[in-house]
């Protein structure tokens, strides 16, 4: 006899135990809950919200050392510590730095996703990791795994895609997503309301204004990626919903595993035709 258990899942909408081969839950008529329960086992990988950062944190330092080895040149060492190991244009273009230059000319749509992986130097990574190490903690708790994964991804598409508007040639780093996560944040503090709420909107609002602050004051920030990404946040944070106000739902799920997969072609194609171009 065949094991009863391999036959039967948690319902993905509901989670009342059912058969896998049910068309609609019994309980709750949800369709096609065979289906959604694979994809849900997928998110279910990352199995503490803390693995989320530390995924987010690996794969921005692996994408930044790898500049680091693609740059030709040993004027990544510099005195200014602005500009102290910081990678050449031509490695960033050819690993999926965005703006007008790549989309116009080169046709590299897919920048979008990449340009929130690089960063144009130490300092550039180690701020915007700081600031995702603060502000993701609270997305993640108020919003869940693959809702935050969806604000960070979108919202850097959002806030580059408002930089190539404006006529930025060329722009990457991880602020336009942190951005979006604040955003998100802001939605949620005004959203939610009450000693808490008011509590996140004045904080995070603080950070928020620190941020344009900065990148007025210090040239070469692009103001416009993170205006983008923080309107981004905010409209995403209202379509999706928080946890205290929407249950998280397969679709937040397929979603964030259609992030995933664009994130992942983006930058293996921009690693694939670097090394094609540069060996």
């Amino acid at each position: 006899m065949g094991n009863p258990t391999r036959s039967s899942i948690l319902c993905p909408n509901c989670r009342r135990l059912i058969s896998r081969d049910e068309p609609f839950c019994p309980h709750c008529g949800f369709r096609n809950p065979g289906t959604w329960s694979h994809l849900n086992g997928w998110i279910q990988r990352i199995r503490r919200p803390e693995d989320l950062l530390k995924v987010l944190i690996f794969v921005n330092g692996g994408m930044f050392l790898l500049s680091l080895l693609f740059n030709p040149s040993l004027g990544a060492f510099s005195s200014n510590p602005f500009s102290f190991l910081s990678p050449d244009n031509r490695s960033l273009l050819l690993l999926g730095a965005t703006g007008t230059i790549p989309i116009d000319r080169l046709h590299r749509w897919w920048t979008l996703f990449s340009a929130s992986y690089l960063h144009a130097g130490l300092l550039h990574i180690v701020f915007n990791m700081i600031a995702l190490r603060q502000i993701g903690p609270l997305i993640l708790y108020e919003f869940g795994i693959p809702r935050m994964f969806v604000l960070y991804s979108l919202s850097g598409v959002g806030g580059f895609w408002l930089s190539y508007l404006a006529g930025v040639p060329l722009t990457l780093g991880a602020s336009a997503a942190v951005c979006g996560l604040i955003g998100a944040a802001l939605y949620f503090g005004k959203s939610r309301g009450g000693s808490y709420g008011q509590m996140v909107y004045g904080q995070i609002g603080g950070w928020a204004i620190g941020i344009f602050i900065f990148g007025f004051l210090v040239p070469g920030i692009n103001n416009w990626a993170h205006g983008g990404g923080l309107v981004s946040g905010v409209g995403l944070a209202y379509l999706l919903g928080y946890r205290e106000r929407k249950p998280e739902t397969p679709l937040h799920q397929l979603l964030a595993l259609a992030c995933a997969a664009a994130t992942v072609a983006a930058l293996g194609w921009a690693v694939v035709t670097a090394l094609t171009i540069l060996f």
